[in-house]
């Protein structure tokens, strides 16, 4: 069993960090979807992204949902998430068509002229913020190629207008499975010096990634430190026992850890409700040549079964 998924957030003069390790909930959205490695990889990185923006809300009941619509294989993927760490999602039907149009006679994936296989393609990446309010905040950015990572810092910029760092992995074991998922994204505050991001995104350059990390034992919370680390002055001062003395760029603070989730609230209420919006005369015409009413959640692949007798009293 593997750890429970895990986020930290805090701050420090300049910006703000979010950073997860998200290895628990992507290996169950890959078994409950019974993903591929390739949708595995990309729909762990929308759940990755959509905790962190969860995380990000304000009240207890808002909810944010990031819809991928693009034209590849594997464009098509929704995730949704909450300020209490829940998340949950699901991904598109694997069209063979698109997908016999990314592999060659060999069987393997082709690429286009920047060295990148379309996988999700041309489209576009919604963010819909339900913060109770009458109309649902809604987001629309492009596609920024085949990294969610890079449309979603696009996103941050234009939509919002805030610069940020944002970085999204999934490393696989060789059957398949998550071996780690995680991420995170630092945030300049408004007014400040675009130096510290400059600087971090130098840092960037010379880090190894964020899979690499976490299965190197790192914990998100020295995930921050390093991010935070001056390495420029790190040979500058020794103790007296000859260790050297950390330095950080500024100091920062942690302001919350908690668990990540994915859990799904469906029940056989709400699709009940759902159901009956049919009206009678459909209800009746289908429970005469099916004998009964199946339905699936696409969120977590439970299903429902709705007989005569569940609307005698509709």
């Amino acid at each position: 069993m593997k750890e429970k998924s895990k986020l930290i957030r805090g701050t420090s003069k300049c910006a703000r960090f979010f950073v997860c390790d998200t290895t628990q909930i992507v290996q169950e959205g890959k078994d409950i979807h019974n993903l591929d490695p390739v949708e595995t990889t990309l729909f762990g990185k929308l759940l990755t992204i959509t905790a962190i923006m969860g995380k990000d809300l304000k009240g207890e009941n808002d909810l944010i949902t990031l819809r991928v619509s693009g034209d590849g294989p594997y464009g098509s993927m929704l995730a949704t998430g909450n300020k209490k760490g829940e998340v949950k999602g699901y991904t598109g039907t694997l069209e063979e068509e698109k997908l016999n149009k990314i592999i060659n006679e060999k069987g393997e994936f082709i690429t286009d002229e920047t060295g990148q296989v379309r996988f999700l393609g041309n489209g576009t990446l919604q963010v819909i913020k339900d913060m109770g309010l009458k109309e649902p905040f809604v987001g629309l950015t492009q596609l920024d190629g085949e990294d969610i990572a890079d449309t979603m810092a696009h996103y941050f910029l234009i939509s919002e207008q805030i610069k940020s760092v944002v970085t999204l992995g999934v490393k696989l074991t060789a059957d398949g499975n998550v071996e780690k998922a995680g991420g995170y994204v630092v945030q300049l505050l408004p007014g400040v010096e675009e130096r510290f991001i400059d600087k971090l995104e130098d840092k960037l350059r010379q880090i190894r990634s964020i899979t690499e990390l976490l299965s190197g034992g790192f914990s998100p919370e020295r995930i921050v430190e390093l991010l935070y680390e001056d390495i420029s002055t790190v040979e500058d001062e020794a103790e007296m026992s000859g260790a050297h003395v950390k330095k950080y760029v500024e100091d920062y603070e942690i302001l919350e850890k908690s668990k990540l989730e994915y859990k799904c609230n469906c029940t056989k209420e709400k699709f009940y409700k759902g159901i009956i919006t049919l009206g009678k005369e459909e209800i009746n015409q289908i429970l005469e040549e099916e004998g009964k009413i199946q339905v699936e959640c696409h969120f977590c692949g439970k299903k429902y079964t709705f007989e005569k007798d569940d609307f005698k009293n509709m």
